[in-house]
């Protein structure tokens, strides 16, 4: 039986890709019984008569998935943010990191549209750069007007699986038009009635960039922590990860626990304030939602 990767999942057909080309197949029938829900990444056995009518019949065990968007099998996300149009959001930023570190995926950050800045706010965005990068995370600035700059990435995205996600109307479909000009992928204005881009983005589709593959997923402005626990949310952060043994408590909190190594590192200035402020707050909303259900 032949194995292939789904690249495109739309309207209840599955896109597979093998070494004999691309095959449009739909799931086995007994998948929904069994509440089997193929994905785009996903590596899986299928048969073909033709190029138009395959079966999935099997898949095989995915390394991670995410639900929105939905994808499995993914190596890295490349985190876009504009620094301008919308603001650099240190906030979402964040919420997004703890996401991609709970899936272990790896993640990048590319800050785009620095050339909308002035001299001020470029040196903010430097400083969040090297907080970032002395964390431990790649952090790429870009623009549309830096090509060459974009073109940076491409190594990154050699024989790698990359989900690009951020924030609406930061620029992804743009990134990825200078990347592979003959995508020509819709891009569209901030509305700045709402200060968020408009949703062009339509589906979850593996694009072949150099050797790699790339998913643009829509935007969103949005996350809640489902899978997460309370308990396990510092993990997420490096610089807290690093000094857990040193906490007095197994399983403390850094919240009021005497002889707290993260509360400790805080007041000695090497956690930033406002990573301690994000990480309180979103230990709130895990707290809120185990209440909800």
């Amino acid at each position: 039986m032949p194995v292939g990767k789904i690249v495109k999942s739309l309207s209840g057909f599955y896109y597979v890709v093998n070494e004999d080309g691309l095959f449009q197949c739909r799931g086995r029938g007994n998948f929904r019984k069994r509440k089997i829900t193929p994905l785009v990444g996903d590596e899986v056995v299928f048969e073909a008569e033709n190029r138009t009518d395959g079966y999935i019949l099997e898949i095989n065990e995915r390394k991670n998935e995410l639900i929105r968007p939905p994808i499995a099998n993914v190596d890295q996300a490349l985190l876009v943010f504009s620094a301008s149009e919308p603001k650099f959001s240190p906030l979402l930023l964040n919420k997004f990191l703890v996401h991609i570190e709970a899936n272990h995926i790896e993640p990048i950050i590319c800050i785009s549209k620095i050339d909308l800045l002035d001299d001020q706010l470029k040196h903010e965005i430097e400083q969040y750069r090297q907080e970032y990068e002395d964390l431990g995370y790649k952090v790429i600035i870009t623009s549309i007007e830096l090509k060459e700059k974009i073109k940076d990435l491409l190594p990154l995205l050699e024989n790698r699986i990359t989900v690009f996600a951020g924030q609406s109307g930061v620029g992804k479909s743009s990134l990825l038009n200078v990347l592979k000009p003959d995508l020509q992928l819709e891009t569209n204005e901030i509305s700045t009635h709402l200060g968020r881009g408009k949703h062009t983005t339509r589906h979850v589709e593996l694009i072949p960039i150099g050797s790699g593959l790339v998913a643009d997923t829509p935007g969103f402005s949005s996350l809640d922590f489902t899978g997460i626990e309370a308990e396990e949310l510092s993990f997420y952060f490096p610089e807290m990860r690093e000094r857990l043994s040193d906490c007095k408590f197994r399983g403390c909190t850094h919240v009021s626990e005497p002889k707290c190594a993260v509360k400790e590192a805080l007041l000695e200035g090497d956690i930033k304030q406002y990573r301690y402020d994000h990480y309180l707050q979103f230990l709130d909303e895990i707290k809120e939602q185990k209440r909800r259900y």
